[in-house]
């Protein structure tokens, strides 16, 4: 997998909420997040840890969202995952970090790399930055990633936990 991350709302937003966020830049050399995927965050609730995050810490790593890729753009998906994806579709070192299951459908169906907020937890852990990833993962899920049990039992049995 990739080391350049272009990064989605969700993802953002779930990491904020847990106290995570920080994970995003200490495992990637490059990271990107597209201003329409700003723009989604801004619309969320007001004093939203994320919202926070993006015009402190964060800001460094907001960049103008690329024209849409003509083979994104025809998915119709949300403004956020169109810019995360023709990111990655136009430079393709990029991995796609995000949620969405119709946008990771486009992905692997463009040959995008990509990952969701659990695979960023589960190299986060890999990587030792976290001592443990299932509390992690458990406060992610209170905080609205949804994601069958089964899927997370099976991930975390892949780091032995």
């Amino acid at each position: 997998m990739s080391n350049k991350w272009v990064v989605n709302a969700s993802p953002l937003i779930l990491l904020a909420k847990v106290g995570h966020i920080d994970l995003l830049p200490r495992l990637t050399e490059q990271l990107i997040i597209p201003s329409s995927v700003v723009g989604e965050v801004e619309a969320g609730p007001a004093l939203d840890p994320a919202q926070e995050w993006l015009r402190g810490d964060g800001a460094i790593w907001i960049r103008p969202d690329l024209v849409p890729a003509p083979p994104v753009a025809g998915w119709d998906l949300g403004a956020g995952e169109t810019a995360v994806l023709s990111w990655a579709h136009l430079n393709r070192e990029f991995e796609a970090i995000l949620d969405d299951r119709a946008a990771r459908k486009c992905a692997s169906i463009q040959g995008i790399p990509v990952r969701g907020t659990l695979g960023v937890i589960l190299a986060a852990k890999l990587r030792h930055l976290i001592p443990k990833a299932r509390p992690v993962c458990e406060a992610i899920v209170r905080a609205g990633l949804r994601i069958d049990s089964t899927v997370l039992r099976e991930a975390l049995a892949l780091i032995g936990e």
